[in-house]
């Protein structure tokens, strides 16, 4: 009756396992990351007789957790590829729809600016004219600092996202450490009996930390885990966990830069961190967001560069030459804005350098790194974007010099420089945050032309002069005023007289005079005159000397000698609009890219390149989810609690326990009729 009633025991007992094992798959249907468990039944060895072996029932040798490692791995990198396509995406949505929105974008304010400037040259003595041109160029002004601050405030959310990111890594690090030395201390892991539940809950946070950084597990003895990052750098070993880090980045300090700290020691992991959420957020900030402030700050510069130009060589209602309409973009201090020292330079770290805008139609939007070598006069100047070498050279003795690229120079100012020494050159950047208004009266609006020519009463001659076009009046070698213009309101060595007379090698000649009683010649004298072509009064080159003035007038037809033509100071030329015809043409005109693009078109290639990001980040995040979905799909497969099959096993569990039950009771009844027979 014993060997009865101990089998009946055995199998309520082992099914009696097998029942709380279901009920805890079910309870845990669920829970994230866990893993269906199953009982696995055993024979017990059973006693051997003359007539053969009898059982003696079953046993439960292993609680099984059924787990495919290989699937887990694919959750995990799957996890990882779509944590950044998510972060990255979620970033550029912002940014696209921030350049692309009608009332948050640049190009209604542009397009709003140039159309009051051509309304106002239809009226150029108009003070309401002219109030809405400044109003509108205050619009302009707003919007490109709007859209700076927008592009600065996404900056600090992608910095305050990362220093999170961290936090929550370093918190799943520590765990699977602490999960790592569970897992080898746990009870019966030398028989082969596993800690289920500490594996569930370890292969739970490598995914949530897989979705934040790519990283690469491996297993070691005692069955724990080595976790590393993609490049091999260690992030946890055994029960020993590294923690990450953000600190100011040493080139440029408006950026973060990632570090690993293990044992005592901290390496710049920057270039390492790749995927997930963390390598989304770099992603992002290095292919998107630095782009974008640098051509927003590129198109800035094309705008004030051009209108500023154009402005100053025309002439307000005051009959005064007008001045800077935007800030200057060439200011000492935010030439000297545009260079940030690397903050791992040696002592002692008195490098002077700024950055000059010689050219903003062949301005190129980027970084650059200048850095030293040698003996510290070596140079090198590095595209951030492609890294490569676009300049090299060594410095003067003194250092003072000029570094000449298209658009821009870099001006070595002076101090020491040191081998090793790096500096980050960014023509562009801050340029949209800079930009300010500098007009701020109706009547300094510069709509007239300063200067007009106009035909001698007594000429009989069919020849004509036009209206001339003005050049830069100031020289290009020391920022002042020509000598003409010297003198508010008039032209100081004027009026000027174009003579014709007879001679030359084509029958004609002309001179241009000063006013009397000097008469002095201007330029060059007794210039040959082509009938039936057009000829040029003066030169546009400022390195022409006497016979550049700031100005260039064109002669045709056939003049007669002793024909004279008058060039003069344009005063009370309050209605003259041709200036604001200039100024107007420039909302069309190709400014920017080497003279191939109009300040809108840039503006609009610019959003269509976040917009072309955008769009391909949806593609790839949307293959990265069915990539997850997939993979998790087949990780439940075999991990994963069915209701209906656990419901299955329940009742079979049931039915074997209920039976084994009824063992012992039929053993319990032959016992009792045994027992009645000595009664």
């Amino acid at each position: 009756m014993a060997g009865l009633i101990g089998i009946g025991l055995t199998g309520i007992l082992s099914q009696q396992s097998a029942l709380n094992t279901t009920a805890n798959n079910i309870t845990n249907a669920n829970t994230p990351g866990y893993s269906r468990q199953e009982v696995v039944f055993e024979t017990q060895q059973g006693q051997r007789t003359g007539a053969g072996t009898i059982g003696k029932g079953v046993s439960v040798v292993d609680i099984r957790r059924l787990a495919n490692e290989y699937l887990v791995q694919q959750v995990r990198e799957d996890s990882t590829l779509t944590g950044e396509q998510q972060t990255l995406n979620s970033e550029l949505n912002r940014l696209d729809n921030l350049l692309g929105g009608e009332s948050t974008g640049l190009n209604n304010a542009l397009n709003n600016f140039f159309a009051s400037l051509q309304n106002a040259a239809e009226d150029p003595a108009s003070l309401p004219q002219r109030q809405l041109v400044l109003s509108e160029a205050q619009q302009v002004v707003n919007r490109f600092q709007a859209l700076s601050q927008e592009f600065i405030q996404q900056r600090e959310s992608v910095k305050t996202q990362m220093q999170q990111g961290v936090k929550d890594a370093n918190t799943l690090l520590k765990s699977i450490a602490d999960l790592n030395l569970a897992i080898s201390e746990s009870p019966g892991l030398a028989q082969g009996r596993m800690p289920n539940e500490l594996l569930d809950q370890r292969d739970e946070k490598l995914r949530q930390l897989a979705e934040l950084v790519n990283i690469r597990v491996t297993e070691t003895e005692g069955s724990q885990v080595n976790v590393s990052l993609s490049n091999g750098l260690s992030l946890v070993v055994g029960n020993n966990a590294a923690q990450f880090g953000t600190r100011d980045n040493a080139e440029d300090p408006t950026r973060l830069e990632f570090t690993l700290t293990n044992g005592g020691r901290t390496l710049n992991i920057d270039e390492q961190i790749s995927g997930g959420k963390l390598g989304g957020l770099r992603r992002f900030d290095n292919e998107a967001l630095k782009p974008a402030f640098d051509e927003l700050g590129r198109i800035a510069i094309g705008v004030a560069a051009s209108m500023n130009d154009q402005h100053e060589i025309g002439m307000d209602l005051e009959g005064d030459l007008g001045g800077l309409f935007f800030n200057d973009v060439n200011d000492l201090a935010v030439q000297r804005s545009r260079v940030v020292a690397n903050a791992n330079n040696q002592l002692p770290r008195d490098g002077q350098l700024a950055v000059e805008i010689t050219d903003s139609t062949k301005l190129p939007a980027g970084s650059w790194t200048l850095q030293f070598s040698g003996d510290g006069r070596n140079f090198e100047l590095i595209d951030k974007a492609s890294g490569k070498i676009v300049n090299q050279g060594r410095l003067p003795d003194p250092v003072q010099s000029e570094i000449t690229m298209p658009g821009f120079n870099i001006r070595v100012e002076g101090g020491t420089f040191n081998a090793g020494d790096k500096y980050l050159i960014q023509p562009s950047r801050n340029a949209a945050e800079s930009i300010g208004l500098q007009v701020n009266r109706e009547e300094d609006l510069a709509f007239a032309s300063p200067i007009r020519a106009t035909t001698g009463d007594q000429n009989v001659g069919t020849g004509k002069i036009d209206q001339g076009t003005m050049l830069n009046v100031r020289s290009p070698f020391t920022g002042s005023l020509l000598p003409g213009f010297q003198t508010a309101g008039e032209l100081a060595n004027g009026p000027l007289t174009i003579s014709f007379a007879a001679g030359g090698p084509t029958g004609m000649t002309f001179t241009v005079t000063g006013p009397p009683p000097a008469s002095a010649t201007v330029g060059t004298a007794n210039q040959p005159y082509e009938a039936g072509k057009i000829n040029t009064v003066f030169s546009n080159d400022p390195a022409a000397g006497a016979d550049y003035q700031g100005f260039q007038f064109k002669l045709t037809g056939q003049p007669a000698t002793g024909d004279t033509f008058e060039i003069a100071y344009n005063s009370n030329g309050v209605s003259d609009n041709r200036n604001a015809e200039l100024l107007a043409a420039l909302g069309t005109a190709n400014t920017l890219n080497g003279k191939s693009q109009s300040f809108t078109e840039g503006y609009a290639g610019l959003v269509e390149d976040i917009g072309v990001k955008t769009r391909q980040s949806q593609f790839d995040l949307e293959a990265g989810k069915t990539l997850l979905e997939q993979s998790t799909g087949q990780r439940e497969s075999v991990s994963g609690v069915n209701l209906d099959e656990e419901a299955g096993r329940l009742i079979q569990y049931q039915a074997a326990y209920n039976a084994s039950a009824q063992v012992i009771s039929v053993a319990q009844d032959l016992f009792n009729t045994l027992l009645q027979t000595f009664r």
